[in-house]
């Protein structure tokens, strides 16, 4: 069993949260968490982070599991919920003019028991957090990691770069959109952190570390993130999910 908590703030500056998210448990126990970072304009982003979550919950909460007996069956199925997701809102702000350009990153994990399936589109990420370290599994889709990837920039001018909050790839930006897939093995030492932008780019690992690593209970953790990143000044929406193994909580005094 897993335990889990949900956040979503609309910051300091924002007039409205564009970022949604969710943790949707099968009556199997599986258990599905996801985060969305909406863009696109105030009504575009909001519907189109929405949707996503709401659209990909409901289709795992009506499903046979039995029917999935293995990883690949699994991949498969996320795959092609993305898919469908993908293409219902491509197919919206085709049809709908205020809805034109909109799009959303999209962070995805699947926890089965101990195995964790994740699929990862645009800059909202997904980390591994334990005493070894933070580990950050997904990788931004991002212009200034296209400027890393070629060597046009170091990793210093990548933290610092005019351009570096664009991104190449958002759900329901583009008619067909293909996920990155990881798969880890959560133990009862690792806690799973999903969040958009609004907190990675706030909080160093550092920070996120000795937050996740203290003696409090998980929603305080959490909390506590948020707080930070609404500190250093929460210009953007902040979401957080965290979720650890049941019986590796340790709860305040």
């Amino acid at each position: 069993m897993l335990q889990f908590e949900v956040l979503s703030d609309i910051g300091k500056k924002r007039t409205i949260n564009e970022d949604s998210a969710a943790v949707y448990t099968h009556p199997e126990g599986i258990i599905l968490a996801i985060i969305a970072d909406g863009m696109g304009g105030h009504q575009g982003g909001g519907f189109a982070s929405s949707t996503a979550v709401k659209v990909i919950g409901e289709q795992f909460m009506e499903l046979d599991s039995s029917e999935f007996t293995t990883e690949e069956n699994w991949t498969e199925w996320l795959k092609e919920a993305i898919f469908h997701v993908n293409r219902l809102l491509f197919e919206y702000a085709s049809e709908n003019d205020e809805l034109e350009g909109m799009g959303t990153t999209l962070e995805v994990a699947l926890v089965r028991g101990r195995s964790c399936l994740i699929s990862h589109v645009g800059d909202s990420r997904v980390y591994a957090i334990n005493q070894d370290g933070v580990h950050q599994i997904t990788r931004d889709h991002s212009y200034v990691n296209v400027l890393l990837d070629s060597g046009e920039i170091t990793e210093e001018e990548a933290e610092v770069h005019p351009q570096r909050n664009w991104i190449m790839k958002a759900v329901g930006s583009e008619k067909h959109i293909y996920p990155d897939l990881h798969s880890i093995e959560l133990d009862d030492d690792t806690f799973l952190l999903i969040c958009t932008d609004g907190l990675s780019n706030k909080v160093d690992s550092e920070s996120m570390l000795n937050i996740m690593l203290s003696e409090t209970g998980l929603r305080e953790k959490v909390e506590t993130l948020v707080e930070l990143a609404n500190s250093q000044g929460g210009e953007d929406n902040i979401s957080v999910i965290a979720l650890k193994p049941f019986d590796m909580e340790v709860n305040a005094p």
